[in-house]
């Protein structure tokens, strides 16, 4: 891949995070939060309808930038439009020179990989290694099943920078997710969300990773800049 010439990241709360390039701004699961969008092409992305993902809000943006485009899951409520773009799993999509390729969830919608200038950025949405203490046996193993098939399909792809899920409330399954998606595709960068302002979730993880590859962002408060 090409070098890029740099990327922003603001963590703004919750899942919700922007990435910033040098012609490009791109919003992840906003839904609430102090966010300045920029003048530059613009692409917001909503992994799935869950309120904690999604803000009809958003869609408001378009009225004060004249250079935004949505990419949405077909689980939420909006038809198309000429700046709309609603995805099921496992399809393309290219926004000016940005490439774009949807990927299931273990919960609800989508999770995304997108290429921008010449980096692949990960956004994982609720896809996770979902184990709670109520969870039997079989469902398990359903889950376990169904995550890692998951991870499978994005081993052909090189990640610069994932956002993933690290939630509290699995308890000492919170880690499960992330600990195994980094060790199979070793993104170069891994920025935690979903943890519910919990923020020594982050420390603890990127404690418990010591000695991996990948970088793993601690966050310390909402709209914490990363600059890599």
């Amino acid at each position: 891949m090409d070098e890029v010439r740099y990327m922003k990241i603001e963590y703004i709360h919750h899942s919700g995070c922007t990435v910033e390039t040098e012609d490009y701004f791109l919003v992840f699961d906003y839904y609430k939060g102090v966010i300045n969008l920029k003048d530059k092409k613009t692409i917001v992305f909503s992994s799935h309808s869950h309120p904690d993902h999604y803000n009809p809000e958003i869609l408001r943006w378009k009225n004060e930038h004249n250079d935004i485009s949505y990419v949405l899951s077909s689980d939420i409520n909006v038809k198309p439009d000429s700046n709309v773009y609603i995805m099921d799993p496992y399809e393309s999509l290219k926004l000016y020179d940005v490439n774009i390729k949807s990927f299931s969830s273990t919960d609800s919608g989508l999770s995304f990989l997108v290429e921008v200038e010449g980096r692949n950025i990960f956004f994982a949405g609720d896809l996770n290694w979902w184990i709670w203490d109520e969870d039997g046996k079989e469902e398990r193993v359903e889950m376990e099943k169904a995550f890692k098939g998951e991870i499978s399909r994005l081993k052909d792809y090189e990640i610069y920078v994932a956002f993933f899920p690290v939630d509290p409330r699995l308890r000492e399954n919170y880690s499960l997710g992330g600990r195994y998606f980094i060790d199979e595709l070793k993104p170069k960068y891994f920025i935690p969300i979903h943890f519910w302002n919990k923020f020594g979730t982050t420390k603890n993880f990127a404690k418990e990773m010591d000695g991996s590859s990948t970088k793993i962002i601690k966050l310390y408060k909402n709209n914490q800049i990363i600059e890599i």
